[in-house]
């Protein structure tokens, strides 16, 4: 008896319509592990939240296996691979409104997924040393932080 397919792909797929439809923006919370190719420079805490919007991607792939789109991050154009084990959830920006999903920690494991071979470079997966981050997330929130004053000159 052969194996059930998952039901995940499917729900995101759904919820990627209704938001479309209600005119909302789709976006997914993403795992950075294992075959996952987004911008590392992004990835905050082993996490990137994607816009999947029409209007945000270009070449928007679903199917059982992986979501794969071109965006531009920074004015400069990439290649994204997520897989669907890979994605922790799918929500409307606007409200909220979707679905988390479990990420196995099996993931972790797998192969960097192999570059596909193209003409145009390529990008691949860094592992982050997840202590490194900390320190970095920490020196970022001080900054972020700072608000603007006003001083009287007389």
């Amino acid at each position: 008896m052969s194996e059930t397919a998952s039901t995940k792909p499917y729900l995101i797929r759904a919820l990627y319509e209704w938001c479309t439809d209600n005119g909302y923006t789709p976006h997914i919370a993403v795992k950075v592990q294992g075959q996952v190719r987004v911008p590392m420079e992004f990835v905050r805490n082993g996490d990137i939240v994607l816009n999947i919007a029409f209007s945000a991607c270009s070449g928007l792939q679903m199917d059982n296996l992986a979501i794969s789109f071109k965006a531009r991050f920074g004015g400069v154009s990439r290649d994204i691979y997520v897989p669907i084990e890979a994605i922790a959830a799918i929500y409307a920006s606007e409200n909220g409104q979707g679905m988390a999903f479990e990420v196995s920690s099996e993931l972790v494991n797998k192969e960097i997924a192999p570059s596909p071979v193209t003409e145009k470079p390529a990008m691949t997966l860094a592992i982050t040393n997840t202590d490194d981050s900390s320190a970095k997330t920490e020196t970022n929130l001080k900054e972020i932080r700072k608000k603007p004053s006003l001083t009287i000159i007389k």
